[in-house]
């Protein structure tokens, strides 16, 4: 489905796709060894796209309920 330059709903799912992408570096981190101060700074930066994301998808859905 191709969406609207002005469609909040693209940035909701480029989000998405940045938090896959973090999920599967830290995954290869832990993997390879990498340190806890690494893996909790990965988390760190998760926790605030999730964030993100939940305020992109508010956004979004104003965006759909006004649009319908």
């Amino acid at each position: 489905m191709y969406r609207k330059l002005t469609d909040p709903q693209r940035q909701v799912d480029a989000e998405i796709g940045h938090i896959q992408g973090l999920v599967l570096i830290r995954r290869i981190l832990a993997e390879r060894g990498a340190g806890t101060d690494e893996l909790q700074e990965c988390d760190s930066v998760i926790a605030e796209s999730r964030r993100q994301l939940a305020d992109l998808a508010v956004l979004a859905g104003t965006y759909a309920s006004a649009a319908a």
